[in-house]
């Protein structure tokens, strides 16, 4: 990885505006050419090129700046930085063909019936459909519901088997502990009595 800062013309900019470094060492450290430096602070180049801090963002530090601009020998040396990128933030949703979204329903009533402590917004949010369909699907009430096959959703690759696995868990403790609260409400009907 090249050792530039993250945009090396804002930066540039910056750096002419707010330091006394040499042309030089604002070129080599913005990996661009003095000239260029040059046309910066001429109001020739980079016109209309928002400034950017390069301390705000951690690429230098106000030491580093004012040490380099004490000896114009001094290169500016970057920090570095090392930037953890994790992949599971946010998850993309995956396009799902035409010939596969008629399997939707069927996958609901698949999970339905395999599942069913699954609450319909779990099954909507697994299947990708909506959670009135779902509801209409439990409820014998869909527009096509003679028509529905159950279908394994994960055989079909609408979702894998761990979002499965995670999805029952999830329903698996939500069920205990609305019957703890059952069991907590009853406790106190009786004491109360």
């Amino acid at each position: 990885m090249s050792n530039a800062p993250l945009m090396p013309m804002a930066t540039a900019v910056w750096l002419v505006e707010n330091t006394t470094l040499t042309f030089k060492q604002i070129a080599d450290f913005c990996k661009m050419h003095e000239v260029e430096i040059q046309g910066i602070a001429d109001g020739e180049v980079a016109k209309g090129i928002k400034a950017y801090n390069p301390i705000i963002s951690g690429q230098l530090t106000r030491e580093e700046i004012k040490l380099s601009s004490e000896d114009e020998n001094r290169p500016l040396i970057i920090k570095s930085s090392d930037i953890e990128i994790s992949n599971t933030e946010k998850k993309t949703k995956k396009y799902v063909p035409l010939s596969k979204r008629q399997d939707k329903p069927d996958s609901a009533l698949w999970l339905i019936r395999q599942h069913n402590i699954l609450k319909d917004s779990q099954v909507a949010k697994l299947v990708g459909i909506t959670k009135n369909s779902v509801t209409a699907i439990r409820n014998k009430s869909y527009w096509n519901y003679n028509n529905l096959n159950p279908k394994d959703p994960v055989a079909l690759n609408l979702f894998s088997q761990k979002d499965l696995v995670e999805a029952i868990e999830k329903a698996e403790r939500r069920v205990k502990r609305e019957k703890k609260q059952k069991e907590k409400a009853k406790l106190i009907q009786q004491t109360t009595i």
